[in-house]
């Protein structure tokens, strides 16, 4: 990290922020945390760093010991990034980040979100309460890509994969999940128009989209 700008003093909070405080170096932390990545994955994710800048971070986290790069075997036999057991443990501070900026009034819902960005979003959001006593599977299909979402002990796991006999298959479009998630919409309305598809528990897809409340912004000025 030769050249970076440090804190560089005694306090773990600053330490944390030489870390991955550089501009970018979180947000690649928040790409991997569903799993390993290509270069060309990394960047597609993170639209606005420039591949040399994508290459530096990488670079900076490797040497901080967060991330490692691995040949994945044949047939794929390419070179992908991931976190390491260390760097996985910023998941919950990630995740409580997401939380806690969710509230803030400026935060646009309506704004444009990665995929990944989208699915950490559910977890951050995800009303542990709400799914109370509920045990599931669902295989999200988002275009190629393959999600297995688990809900078990009022928790929700996401990785990438595929899994044998969910209880039920969503297979849609980012835009589609993001409406009925974040929205009223009618799911009769998306099967119809073709952009969603079920397969299994309808009624498990309606009360699983209804876990992800909106946060109530907190008033600016509010001091308690």
């Amino acid at each position: 990290m030769v050249g970076r700008r440090k804190y560089d003093d005694g306090c773990a909070v600053s330490h944390a922020l030489d870390l991955v405080g550089e501009r970018w170096a979180l947000l690649v932390v928040r790409e991997l945390l569903l799993g390993p990545k290509r270069f060309t994955d990394l960047l597609a994710g993170l639209p606005g760093a420039s591949p040399d800048v994508l290459t530096q971070r990488l670079r900076d986290l490797t040497e901080a010991g967060l991330v490692r790069r691995r040949r994945l075997g044949p047939p794929a036999a390419s070179w992908v990034y991931e976190l390491t057991t260390w760097g996985a443990e910023l998941t919950p501070i990630v995740q409580g980040l997401a939380r806690w900026a969710s509230r803030s009034p400026g935060m646009r819902f309506d704004a444009p979100i990665g995929t990944d960005s989208l699915l950490l979003s559910l977890q951050a959001l995800f009303d542990a309460p709400a799914a109370a006593g509920l045990e599931a599977t669902i295989a999200l299909h988002l275009g190629d890509e393959r999600f297995i979402l688990r809900i078990s002990g009022g928790e929700l796991a996401i990785t990438r994969g595929e899994i044998d006999r969910p209880d039920a298959v969503l297979d849609t479009d980012k835009r589609t999940l993001v409406s009925l998630v974040r929205t009223d919409r009618p799911i009769d309305e998306a099967l119809a128009s073709g952009e969603l598809r079920i397969v299994g528990d309808r009624a498990l897809v309606e009360e699983f989209r209804r876990l992800f409340p909106t946060p109530q912004p907190v008033p600016i000025g509010e001091r308690t």
